[in-house]
């Protein structure tokens, strides 16, 4: 006989099987840490700010109206709204202020930030649009637009790349 035989001690090292069953009670799947979205996070705010920046700066070059002044005439007309063009300094301004907002969110802890950086991209897109309509308008001359144009692209690059890094990644595991 072996000292494993004649000893009482139980030598395994395996847990006892649950009842009922064979399956271990512990899972062995690693477990998803929870964190923020640090750099999606940093570049959606970035993209905020360019957004408030940019309404106190010119959006023209030819001309003194500053982003609150177009995002006000915005909302005072808002019947030919498309018409006027003046729907773009509102998609950019307000899609900064969800760019900021979600960025925020993507500040606080979670297994994933995939939905978050979903929306980024969405509301990003919107404010994509809003930049290229003028820009193919102007035929592509960028000496037409003013600084607060320039914060406005900003807007748009920045929220694509955050966007695009919260939706990229995906969980971190231990």
């Amino acid at each position: 006989m072996t000292e494993r035989e004649q000893s009482p001690l139980d030598w395994s090292m395996e847990p006892d099987p649950p009842p009922g069953g064979t399956a271990p009670i512990y899972s062995s799947e690693p477990v998803a840490r929870r964190g923020p979205e640090s750099l999606g996070g940093l570049l959606l705010l970035l993209a905020g700010v360019a957004a408030a920046v940019s309404l106190v700066l010119e959006w023209l070059a030819d001309r003194d109206d500053t982003g609150w002044d177009l995002v006000r005439a915005g909302f005072e007309d808002l019947d030919a709204i498309i018409d006027t063009g003046l729907w773009q300094p509102i998609a950019i301004v307000l899609g900064g202020g969800v760019l900021l907002l979600l960025g925020i969110a993507m500040w606080l802890p979670a297994r994933s930030h995939r939905l978050l950086g979903l929306l980024g991209l969405v509301v990003s897109g919107l404010v994509v649009w809003a930049v290229v309509v003028p820009l193919s308008d102007a035929e592509w001359e960028l000496d037409f637009f003013g600084a607060g144009f320039w914060c406005a692209i900003a807007v748009a690059v920045l929220g694509v790349l955050g966007s695009l890094k919260a939706l990229l990644t995906g969980r971190r595991y231990r």
